[in-house]
C-alpha cells in the first residue's frame, strides 16, 4: 500500500527533547520520522531549533532522518550561561504562511505549550489542523491546548515504538 502524504508538522525541537527526556526516556529520531510519515502523512516535518555549533552532530543527524531544520540564533543568560534560542514565534509564523502560501493537506504540531493555542485556533479556522502531538504527560500538556479543543495525543503512549533501543 503506498501512502501519498500530504501534511506538514511543525515541532518545537526543545519542547520535544525535554518532554520526552521528562518521561524517562530517549526518542529515536529515525523511528519518529518514519512514524510520522505512515501514521499522520507527514510530507516534511520542521523542527525548530536553537543553533549552537558544538551540536552540528546532532544537526546532521536530524537531517539524514528526514527533518527540515529552522534554526534560531542562540543568546546565552548573563547569569546562568544557559542558552536560550526560543523558537514559539519562528514556528507560528512559518506555520502561519505555509497556511497561505503552501499547498497541503493539515498540519501537525509536535509541542505541548500553551503559546501555540493561538496558532491551533487559527489552524482550526482554516480547516488546516490535524493533530497535537504532546511529548508531554496529559497533567504537564498546557490546559490553554487543551481548551482549544483540538485533537491532543501524547507521545509517551508509543514509547514502546519510538524509543532508542
Amino acid at each position: 500500500m503506498k501512502i501519498h502524504a500530504t501534511n506538514l508538522a511543525y515541532i518545537d525541537g526543545a519542547n520535544l527533547y525535554k518532554g520526552v527526556e521528562e518521561l524517562g526516556w530517549k526518542l529515536d529520531y529515525k523511528r519518529f520520522r518514519t512514524w510520522l510519515y505512515e501514521k499522520y502523512k507527514v510530507k516534511k516535518a520542521f523542527i525548530f531549533i536553537g543553533m549552537i555549533p558544538k551540536y552540528k552532530n546532532i544537526y546532521t543527524d536530524l537531517q539524514e532522518c528526514g527533518f527540515t531544520l529552522v534554526f534560531k540564533e542562540v543568546v546565552y543568560d548573563d547569569k546562568t550561561g544557559k542558552p536560550k534560542g526560543n523558537c514559539d514565534a519562528d514556528l507560528v509564523l512559518r506555520a502561519a504562511r505555509d497556511t497561505y502560501e503552501s499547498d497541503f493537506g493539515k498540519t501537525i504540531i509536535v509541542a505541548s505549550d500553551g503559546d501555540y493555542a493561538s496558532l491551533v485556533e487559527f489552524l482550526k479556522e482554516k480547516g488546516k489542523l490535524g493533530t497535537i502531538l504532546s511529548p508531554n504527560k496529559p497533567e504537564k500538556c498546557s490546559i490553554l491546548l487543551k481548551r482549544t479543543g483540538a485533537p491532543i495525543s501524547y507521545l509517551d503512549d508509543q514509547r514502546a515504538l519510538l524509543r532508542t533501543r
